[in-house]
C-alpha cells in the first residue's frame, strides 16, 4: 500500500472541531453569559468570568469534562474566536476560579441555562393527551476510589454521587442537574428542586404539565403542592410500604378488570380512592392499581406457591377522561428518562466529576445540563431533516451523535481581509447540515 508522508504547517490553520461555531451562536446569541456574569459577580483583573464559562462549556461540548483537557485550546485562535473568548484560561486557573466562586456562579449558570431555552425558543412536545411531560429522577454516579467531598455510598451500592435530573418535554430539556451526596435520600430537599422546576417549565411552555416521579418521591407534601398548582398534573409511583399482598389480591378479585396474558399469569387493573388530612384539611386522591398473580413461571414451571406483585401510581388525571390502562402507559415513558442520564454520564463524560470539592462539582454539573441544551437544540436544527447526514429515522439524535457528526467537523480556517472563513471538503458529509444550522443560528 502506499505510504503517507506526515506534515506540519506553519502557514496553513485547520482545525478538528469547526462545531465550536455552532456553539459559540448559542451562547452569545441566546444565553447572554457576558452580561448576567459581569453584573452577578464585578471583577476588577483577570481572566473575564465569561471566559471561564464559556471554555469550560467548550470543552464540555467536545465531550472533554477534565480541567486539563483546557490547555489543547490555550494556543488555538479558532477555539477563542468561534466562542467569542478574549482569553483561554490554564487547567490550574479554570479549576482555581470555579474554586473561588462556585457559590456564586451556580444560580447564573442556572438562571443562564434556563434562558438560553426561553430566548431559543426551543420547541416543547407534548404527549399524545396534550400535556408536556417533565420528569424527575435521581440517578448514581460511580466515583469509586476518591477522596472527592460528597461521595458517599448509593442505592446502586457503589460509593459516588446521587444527582437529580429534570427533563422537559418529549425533546428532554434539562432544567436542572444537581449535584446530591451519594447517600442523601431522593424526597430530602426535594420540593426545592421541584418549584423550581415548576417555574422554568412554566416559562418555556403554556400548555399544562404531566410531572411524573418515581417511588422515592411518594410523600404527601409532593402531592399537595402538585395538586395546588393550577397548571400541573402528576403520576407518581406508589411505594407499596409493607402493604398486605394477599389482602389487595382478594380486593382485585372483586373489583379489578382481570387479563391472563399468557398460561399461569393473571393481571388485574383497577383504581382506588384515599383521603388524607394535613393541617386540618383533606385531600383526596386517586391511585391505579395493579396486582399481578403468577401460578407458573414465564418458562412454564409450575410455582409452590403463586407470586403476587402490586404496583399503583398516584395521579391527579381524572378517571372519567383517562382510564387506568392510560396511566400505566404514560408512566412507562418516564423510563425514557434513563437514556438522557446515560448521555451526561458516557457522551458528556462527567461520571466522575473532575474537583475534589462539592460546590465547584455543582457548578460543573450546570454547566453540563447548559452544554446539553446546546447540543440537544444543534441536532435538532441539523440532524433530523433531509440535509443531514445519512442516519436512521429518529425524534431526535444522541448528544454523542451531535458531538460525531457536527461538532468535530474538519474545516481550513481562512483569514481574508478582515473577515474568517471556514473551509470544508468537498465530500465532506456534514456540510449541507453545518451550514443550515449555522444560518439558523446566526439568523438569531
Amino acid at each position: 500500500m502506499k505510504r503517507f508522508i506526515l506534515e506540519q504547517s506553519e502557514t496553513e490553520f485547520y482545525t478538528s472541531h469547526s462545531g465550536l461555531a455552532l456553539v459559540g451562536l448559542c451562547l452569545n446569541q441566546y444565553g447572554q453569559l457576558n452580561q448576567v456574569l459581569d453584573k452577578g459577580i464585578p471583577l476588577r483583573h483577570g481572566i473575564a468570568h465569561a471566559d471561564i464559562i464559556k471554555s469550560m462549556i467548550g470543552s464540555l461540548c467536545l465531550g472533554k469534562s477534565d480541567f486539563e483537557a483546557i490547555e489543547n485550546y490555550r494556543d488555538d485562535d479558532y477555539f477563542k474566536t468561534a466562542l467569542s473568548i478574549q482569553q483561554v484560561p490554564s487547567s490550574a486557573r479554570l479549576r482555581q476560579r470555579l474554586d473561588e466562586h462556585a457559590d456564586a456562579l451556580l444560580p447564573l449558570v442556572y438562571q443562564s441555562n434556563i434562558d438560553f431555552l426561553a430566548h431559543a425558543q426551543v420547541p416543547v412536545t407534548p404527549l399524545a393527551t396534550g400535556h408536556v411531560a417533565l420528569d424527575i429522577d435521581v440517578y448514581p454516579m460511580n466515583n469509586e476510589k476518591t477522596r472527592k467531598e460528597g461521595v458517599s455510598r448509593t442505592y446502586k451500592g457503589f460509593d459516588g454521587y446521587a444527582p437529580i435530573a429534570l427533563y422537559l418535554g418529549q425533546e428532554g430539556w434539562c432544567l436542572g442537574n444537581e449535584l446530591r451526596e451519594g447517600k442523601q435520600h431522593c424526597q430530602y430537599e426535594f420540593l426545592y428542586s421541584l418549584e423550581r422546576g415548576l417555574t422554568a417549565a412554566k416559562r418555556l411552555t403554556p400548555l399544562p404539565l404531566l410531572v411524573r416521579l418515581d417511588s422515592g418521591h411518594d410523600a404527601l407534601d409532593n402531592r399537595i403542592v402538585l395538586q395546588e398548582d393550577e397548571q400541573a398534573e402528576f403520576i407518581i409511583k406508589w411505594n407499596p410500604r409493607k402493604q398486605n399482598a394477599d389482602a389487595w389480591l382478594a380486593y382485585a378479585e372483586q373489583h379489578g378488570q382481570w387479563d391472563t396474558p399468557r398460561e399461569g399469569k393473571r393481571v388485574a387493573l383497577f383504581s382506588v380512592t384515599e383521603e388524607h388530612t394535613r393541617n386540618g384539611q383533606t385531600y383526596s386522591c386517586r391511585r391505579v392499581m395493579q396486582i399481578t398473580e403468577r401460578t407458573t413461571t414465564a418458562k412454564g414451571q409450575l410455582l409452590l406457591f403463586p407470586e403476587i406483585e402490586m404496583e399503583g401510581w398516584w395521579t391527579s388525571l381524572a378517571s372519567t377522561e383517562y382510564d387506568d390502562t392510560l396511566i400505566v402507559q404514560l408512566y412507562r415513558d418516564h423510563a425514557t428518562a434513563e437514556q438522557f442520564h446515560s448521555e451526561f454520564k458516557t457522551d458528556l463524560d462527567i461520571e466522575r466529576l473532575p474537583s475534589g470539592k462539592f460546590a465547584t462539582n455543582d457548578v460543573i454539573m450546570t454547566l453540563s445540563a447548559y452544554s446539553y441544551n446546546i447540543l440537544r437544540w444543534i441536532g435538532l436544527i441539523g440532524l433530523l431533516g433531509q440535509q443531514s447526514p445519512i442516519r436512521h429515522p429518529a425524534k431526535r439524535r444522541r448528544i454523542r451523535t451531535v458531538i460525531q457528526e457536527l461538532m468535530y467537523l474538519a474545516a481550513r480556517l481562512i483569514r481574508t481581509g478582515r473577515r474568517l472563513k471556514l473551509r470544508f471538503s468537498n465530500a465532506c458529509p456534514g456540510f449541507i447540515a453545518f451550514e443550515s444550522t449555522y444560518t439558523k443560528l446566526a439568523a438569531g
